[in-house]
């Protein structure tokens, strides 16, 4: 089974990474100086569950030049996906799948658009990990699991090759039972994260330490429940004290990616996360007063960041 890696941060260089060391024929796509390390260098993780160094690598910033693709994992951002897709498509194989790994409830659906929904696996991992600099990937906590499925929840012969694949790499998977149920329970716990984060510009230990910002945090999973459960999304009832639970296991000095990327003045996912829960929520007739006010706060900086407004701190 040979896999691409489409985006190669973070959660790709990661989850690449574990499966390049088990063995796996794997090809990383990357930009720039990040691109640069890989093929000179190699891919260097640092990780909570051991250190590794992979030398050499597979790695091109022109899919063109990939061999046919059993699997390519999905990790660009989500305002990046269409055009990956468009990319993925010529050396996708026969039978080949496209497993989408943004944080959001909105991107397969964006790819399955563009692919056709029979060649796309709706997936997501639970880890909190960056670049630490070119070729460098440091994984700070989280239990840096894999979840994906089918569309219809069912178990196929794809699915069952791609999970015994992550799990020779040691990687934890699991094969949802409700994969739409899944994806709505990371967005759950991620999104509050993010935009009480990037608002705060306070780590995760500092969130959920103060009362004031632990309540905008439950507050904000609330409203995001009450929104799924209004489109008919079967979160489980204790679904808003299950993501709080996750959140006082993580790692106290970990943000989210939306934080980082706006404290840098880099284009963010705020569409796809924040702006995601208000437009769902006008569709379900769900108000959502918390995620608008961060939504509308943060906007600006977003903007800026793609170069729409200009202005200076």
């Amino acid at each position: 089974m040979r896999f691409a890696v489409f985006g190669s941060g973070g959660v790709g260089g990661y989850f690449g990474g574990r499966l390049a060391q088990s063995g796996a024929k794997v090809c990383f796509l990357a930009r720039g100086d990040h691109l640069r390390a890989l093929q000179k260098s190699g891919l260097r993780v640092e990780s909570v569950h051991g250190d590794f160094h992979l030398h050499p690598v597979e790695a091109t910033d022109d899919p063109g030049t990939l061999e046919a693709v059993d699997v390519a994992l999905l990790a660009v951002k989500t305002w990046q996906v269409q055009e990956a897709a468009e990319a993925i498509r010529p050396q996708l194989a026969v039978g080949g799948a496209v497993v989408t790994l943004q944080n959001g409830v909105e991107a397969p659906y964006l790819v399955a658009q563009a692919l056709g929904q029979e060649r796309v696996l709706p997936g997501l991992v639970r880890i909190f990990s960056q670049v630490a600099g070119p070729g460098h990937i440091r994984h700070l906590g989280g239990p840096a699991s894999f979840t994906f499925g089918e569309w219809n929840d069912e178990p196929s012969e794809r699915v069952q090759a791609i999970a015994d694949a992550f799990r020779q790499a040691g990687i934890n998977v699991e094969v949802a039972k409700d994969i739409q149920a899944a994806l709505w329970e990371k967005f759950l716990f991620v999104v509050p994260l993010g935009g009480v984060g990037a608002v705060s510009r306070a780590p995760l230990g500092v969130l959920r330490a103060m009362p004031e910002t632990r309540r905008l945090l439950e507050q904000a999973m609330e409203e995001i429940f009450a929104v799924a459960r209004a489109l008919g999304v079967r979160l489980p009832d204790e679904g808003v004290q299950r993501a709080m639970a996750a959140v006082d296991a993580q790692p106290a000095a970990a943000t989210s990616s939306l934080q980082r990327d706006i404290a840098a003045g880099r284009p963010s996912e705020l569409e796809a996360w924040t702006g995601a829960v208000v437009r769902l929520g006008e569709r379900a007739g769900v108000p959502t007063p918390l995620h608008r006010v961060i939504y509308h706060s943060l906007l600006p900086l977003e903007r800026r960041a793609r170069g729409e407004v200009q202005f200076s701190d």
